[in-house]
């Protein structure tokens, strides 16, 4: 009976340790799977600077190239990218004033052959095409005092040729007060005569008439077909901007961050070397990263007073002042702005912690624990194999009883094997 009972005790804490041993294998499983979610937690805090660097800001007008700087030349080659010549490379127009000099254009390429293997470049082409900052220009002013088309710095995008200001990070200006008044005010004259026409829809087709804007830092490049903002001619419009810095200080995986401080050069390697394949891929999140919220609001002008007043200024009639003219005013808000920190909310010492905790609250264990258990395992069976090789040692030797020495205060060999 005793005995019985013993054997029930022993399959009890048998069962026991084994439930144990599942749980705690089920918990570990646990905390392994939330350990590689990258889980993280964002820190925001408000912070207020003297003086704050002013961003840079890429303006494009939405129309690619002027069409009364058509050549021949650039016909032949961009006259179905641009959607005025169909596959043949004949006008899709009907009867016009624009098909007459398309026509023209295209009888003067037939005279010159020699103009047809003239190689194409497309920089060139937006470069002599695009809209030229020092026509569409009217008013420039930064913190009230006068800037000119000097201070805008061409950038070739989707758009075409465009023009960024403040865009040098060496010599970035500086804005120490907030509100209006206290950034970039701009006047511009779209050139809405200049638009292409357009007889058939192409991927690049642009149905609105004004200008594209995007308010970034001066380490990164401008997506502005991405993430900018259209402006309308015949508005002011008001930009209130609020500078937030994004600092990941564990990007995912496991903290590592081979990449640039900001999303530029490094990062377009790989799309460009995809380039001819349908792999498609992305730009990974920068490890510190400087982005502009913005409140945009904006009212009508001119008003009836001032539309004479500024038709007589720029020699332009009325119309044409409303048709082609806007305002653009950027400004900070005020001198503060959002640090936005992100950081690992569970790192390898947390998941060691809860390892360790799992392991005490299950079977009783620690580090020293598994070290003892792991230590004796080991010598476990050193220990019998040595009792085994001295036992075959010592049966080699008791057995010889041929001669016995008698002393008279000292035992026999046996007695001391024994």
């Amino acid at each position: 009976f005793r005995h019985r009972r013993y054997t029930s005790r022993n399959l009890l804490w048998l069962l026991a340790f084994l439930g144990s041993l599942a749980l705690l294998i089920h918990a570990y499983a646990k905390c392994v799977g939330f350990y590689f979610q990258y889980p993280h937690s964002t820190q925001l805090e408000e912070e207020t600077a003297r003086n704050k660097t002013f961003p840079a800001v890429t303006l494009c007008n939405l129309n690619p190239a002027r069409f009364s700087q058509l050549s021949g030349h650039d016909l032949y080659w961009a006259g179905e990218m641009l959607g005025l010549l169909d596959g043949a490379g004949q006008p899709l127009v009907p009867e016009s004033p624009e098909k007459s000099r398309l026509e023209a254009l295209l009888g003067t390429l037939a005279m010159s052959e020699e103009e047809k293997s003239r190689p194409f470049d497309l920089e060139d082409f937006f470069h002599r095409l695009g809209h030229q900052i020092e026509d569409m220009l009217v008013e420039c002013r930064f913190q009230g005092e006068r800037c000119g088309p000097q201070h805008f710095a061409p950038v070739y995008t989707r758009y075409g040729k465009c023009y960024t200001f403040n865009g040098d990070r060496r010599n970035p200006r500086v804005t120490r007060q907030g509100g209006m008044g206290n950034g970039l005010e701009i006047m511009l004259d779209i050139q809405q005569e200049e638009y292409l026409p357009i007889w058939r829809e192409t991927n690049e087709t642009s149905f609105e008439a004004g200008i594209r804007v995007q308010i970034h830092s001066q380490d990164e490049p401008p997506y502005i077909h991405q993430l900018g903002f259209g402006v309308s001619p015949g508005f002011q419009t008001f930009v209130s901007c609020q500078e937030q810095r994004v600092r990941q200080d564990a990007p995912q995986p496991l903290g590592r961050c081979p990449w640039a401080p900001s999303p530029a050069r490094p990062c377009s390697d790989a799309p460009l070397a995809l380039a001819d394949s349908q792999e498609r891929c992305s730009c990974p999140t920068p490890c510190n990263l400087t982005r502009y919220g913005k409140e945009i609001s904006m009212v009508r002008i001119p008003n009836k007073g001032s539309a004479r007043y500024l038709a007589r200024k720029y020699n332009k009639n009325e119309t044409y002042i409303r048709e082609n003219f806007l305002v653009l005013d950027i400004f900070f808000e005020a001198l503060n702005y959002e640090a936005i920190e992100q950081k690992k909310a569970y790192d390898i010492a947390g998941l060691l912690g809860d390892i360790g905790g799992q392991m005490g609250l299950f079977i009783g264990a620690s580090i020293l624990t598994i070290l003892e258990i792991l230590d004796y395992v080991y010598e476990s069976p050193c220990e019998t194999l040595g009792r085994h090789v001295e036992g075959t040692y010592n049966a080699g030797i008791l057995p010889n009883h041929h001669h016995r020495h008698h002393y008279p205060h000292q035992g026999v060999f046996e007695d001391f094997a024994c």
